[in-house]
């Protein structure tokens, strides 16, 4: 990057020419909050979990102020934290969970809320391909397929297909060679082509679709109503369902219909639903009146995946999520908010 560059951009701190290793705290947690949301989904990409990402976010701010000083403007500032946090999750999935069950589950996936992807810087929006790739890349079908691949493929992918990173560029970052880094980027596409379903989901939530939107409250009738066979006839054939962290992958209308029935949701009363979406998907959260309190409380949240007007996927998440996505406590006797 051109000095000038580097200049604005601190100078935009109140550094100016003084640079960035005579930043005091403030200055420098000024110049990185704002990039911190980017950062952030940068690092659910890389780790799948919501919360782990707020954890490395944080330790990217912090190895970032500690280094200070190693900063020479060879890039931008954004890109050097990038780097960081780029590293700083490298280290974790190399200490954590186990490699994904060979089934397919990702047991530590959480959810995004679209409220928060909506604080990403508005020049990504500028191009509709780009467009396309941070709404492709935040589906939950693509986090739990780029979770099979090892950590520096997933790595290499996520930089060059997603953020546009030069091959040169990434293997600096991962001290590899560019033939390194190529050879890398060819596996995980092939990894990802095994992992990910054979079609794409058709939602866009800034130009909603009629058909879309038309399944998803017939979806949500059936729910609250605990109609199995309505529900059935939404799904496709190959519909896969799971619940993470609970174990287990169901795949097949017979096999989660099975399930549901198993477990008790045919028949159950007292259900209640509030729209939402997350990781740019239609979602649903439900809540299940409580006598004792006298009011419907978080259950679940389904999450969908939509495609040629059937649901090809649903994540069930639990209660827990409902904080983070700003969804109600509990909903009074009356079902309004």
């Amino acid at each position: 990057m051109c000095a000038d560059t580097m200049l604005g951009e601190l100078g935009m701190s109140g550094l100016g020419a003084r640079g960035l290793g005579e930043a005091d705290e403030s200055e420098f947690s000024g110049l990185a909050e704002r990039h911190r949301r980017e950062l952030h989904v940068h690092c659910y990409r890389m780790l799948g979990s919501f919360e782990d990402a707020e954890d490395t976010v944080q330790e990217t701010f912090m190895r970032a102020w500690r280094r200070r000083e190693t900063f020479e403007g060879r890039s931008t500032f954004r890109a050097w934290l990038y780097r960081i946090a780029t590293n700083a999750c490298l280290d974790l999935l190399a200490k954590r969970r186990p490699e994904p069950a060979t089934g397919g589950e990702v047991l530590w996936l959480q959810p995004y809320p679209d409220r928060l992807l909506d604080e990403l810087p508005a020049g990504e929006a500028d191009e509709p391909e780009t467009v396309a790739v941070a709404r492709e890349t935040i589906e939950l079908a693509y986090l739990v397929a780029v979770q099979h691949l090892a950590p520096r493929p997933r790595a290499v992918l996520i930089l060059r297909d997603v953020l546009g990173w030069p091959a040169k560029n990434v293997a600096e970052l991962l001290g590899d060679s560019v033939n390194s880094v190529n050879s890398a980027l060819q596996r995980a596409r092939t990894g990802m082509r095994q992992h990910l379903p054979a079609e794409r989901q058709d939602w866009t939530g800034g130009q909603e679709d009629a058909t879309t939107r038309e399944l998803v409250r017939r979806y949500t009738d059936a729910s609250v109503a605990t109609d199995v066979k309505a529900l059935a006839s939404m799904l496709q054939d190959d519909v896969r369902f799971s619940m993470p962290p609970t174990p287990g992958l169901y795949v097949g209308r017979d096999a989660v219909v099975n399930y549901w029935i198993e477990s008790g949701f045919e028949g159950m009363t007292g259900l209640r639903a509030v729209p939402t979406s997350v990781n740019r998907q239609p979602a649903l959260a439900f809540y299940l009146w409580q006598q004792s309190e006298g009011a419907y409380l978080p259950l679940t949240i389904d999450v969908l995946r939509v495609t040629g007007g059937t649901i090809t996927e649903i994540t069930t998440f639990h209660d827990d999520q409902f904080p983070r996505l700003a969804l109600p406590e509990r909903l009074p006797a009356d079902g309004t908010e």
